[in-house]
């Protein structure tokens, strides 16, 4: 087998999908629908975060098309999110619009030198347990997010649903020609301005825009104290905001078998909040729910995110009102199906097989989340969760075996991992007391990761030399060996 065989297929560029009419046609299709479930949630969006909707809004459409020129991963959808607002509602409801679009300037800012400094890399420390814990309480907080929309609204509101849930699942049987979601939204919209029923619809969420938003510059001092006030909130915005770019990134490559350039992503990201920053935007992030709608409708370029930011803008500016009379019903029965497809179902098939550490992992990061709302608090408690139980299980590995006295000299060889949490217990595995007056140490199926490992080394040293006996360390890589030999008696392992 060739080498080019092992590489994962590429990703079709957007020059190749305009070649294309069937590839343009998905693109195409998959970028309206994409924009439709947009606007209400930009909408939602900006009332968390505390500003006019028309903010969350021009925040969308700046932050898709400028991502579609800029970002690393082909195919994924950037907007305002619902984690920035969360992040951001304290700093408007205290200091205003103008601070807030400072803070996204500067949170624009820490994404590109992040990016540029290779954060990105990161994501190799993210394991796949997390990931799974991440898809699926990402899936629960969609379709909890739509509950709201459900409660207290007309009987005719649970019929459209479950009408357009048909559509979007029993379609495809038939043909993938339209995109599913599409068809539903205006299969129900059709039906409720014919019938005249009265249900909730876009246009209740808030007023949409009616002009293009211009270039501006936040109206603050330009002080420390500004910039005391704005920090801790940029950075939040910084690094939620990577975080959930780059694990939506990571989900998409694995969905569509197509690699992407996390360190441009990261990058793209920063630029795409600079420019939403000075247009007046909220600031955003990549969209894991509108990003699985675009995917799953079978999106695969650069045309489909570009395309959902241009109908954004033409769908709420030149088409307001017939955008403002599509029931939410559709849009609500859209995102269950993104809900649905978003959740990892194999995890529950599989969860008895697997080992008890990886399903705790994934349990605790869905628990974080769905507690805090926040899905880059989660991920993070899942990674260090993940870090202390393989911490604990690749401790419990490390092995000592002390063989016969041969030649005046009894040999112990040593096995395993040596790093902080495996040495605690080494001291106590050799026999100080019994010893010939020279002992052998093999380390030649060990490794010494750190620092504690040279401690408990010098401190058995110690042990044996208190007691007049020798002892000889062998079987250190040279790696390992210049490790040892630069920290061996100096870190204090004998007092």
């Amino acid at each position: 087998m060739t080498t080019t065989a092992l590489r994962p297929a590429r990703t079709p560029g957007w020059l190749a999908a305009l070649k294309d009419p069937r590839q343009l046609r998905i693109e195409v299709l998959a970028g309206l629908v994409v924009a439709l479930a947009l606007i209400p949630e930009a909408i939602s969006f900006s009332i968390i975060a505390g500003v006019d909707p028309r903010v969350g809004l021009f925040a969308s459409f700046t932050m898709a098309v400028t991502i579609a020129v800029v970002g690393g991963r082909p195919a994924m959808v950037s907007a305002a999110t619902g984690a920035i607002a969360l992040v951001i509602a304290p700093l408007v409801a205290e200091h205003g619009l103008q601070y807030l679009i400072a803070a996204v300037l500067l949170g624009g800012v820490l994404q590109v030198v992040l990016g540029l400094i290779g954060v990105a890399r990161l994501m190799r420390f993210v394991p796949r347990s997390v990931m799974v814990g991440f898809v699926n309480a990402l899936a629960i907080l969609i379709f909890a997010a739509q509950v709201p929309q459900l409660v207290d609204v007309p009987w005719l509101v649970y019929p459209m649903a479950a009408v357009g849930l048909v559509i979007i699942f029993g379609l495809p049987r038939l043909t993938t020609v339209v995109p599913a979601p599409l068809v539903a939204i205006v299969v129900l919209t059709a039906a409720a301005v014919a019938a005249g029923i009265d249900v909730p619809t876009v246009g209740d969420q808030g007023e949409l825009p009616t002009s293009l938003p211009g270039l501006l510059l936040p109206d603050v001092p330009f002080s420390t104290e500004t910039l005391s006030i704005i920090a801790p909130y940029a950075l939040g915005i910084a690094l939620v905001g990577l975080m959930e770019s780059l694990m939506t990134a990571k989900l998409v490559d694995e969905i569509t078998d197509t690699p992407s350039s996390k360190t441009r992503e990261s990058v793209g990201q920063g630029i795409a909040n600079l420019v939403t920053g000075f247009s007046g935007g909220m600031g955003g992030c990549a969209m894991i729910g509108q990003t699985m709608i675009n995917v799953r409708s079978g999106a695969r370029t650069r045309v489909s995110t570009f395309l959902a930011g241009v109908f954004l803008l033409v769908l709420v500016l030149v088409l307001g009102d017939l955008v403002a009379v599509i029931p939410m019903a559709a849009l609500v029965a859209v995102m269950v199906f993104v809900s649905i497809a978003t959740f990892d179902w194999h995890s529950l098939r599989t969860i008895h097989r697997m080992p008890r550490s990886e399903t705790a992992v994934m349990l605790v990061t869905v628990a974080v989340v769905l507690a805090t709302d926040n899905l880059a608090i989660g991920v993070g408690v899942g990674v260090l969760t993940a870090c202390v139980l393989f911490a604990r299980r690749v401790a419990h590995l490390v092995t000592v075996t002390g063989g016969d006295v041969v030649d005046g000299a009894r040999t112990y060889v040593v096995r395993g991992a040596l790093f902080f949490a495996s040495t605690n217990d080494l001291v106590g595995q050799f026999d100080y007391a019994s010893d010939p007056a020279r002992v052998v140490v093999d380390l030649t199926g060990a490794h010494v990761w750190d620092a504690s490992s040279v401690a408990v080394l010098d401190a058995i040293e110690h042990k044996y030399a208190t007691r007049g006996t020798t002892v000889e360390i062998v079987g250190l890589t040279d790696e390992t060996g210049h490790y040892h030999q630069r920290l061996a008696g100096r870190l204090g392992g004998g007092h």
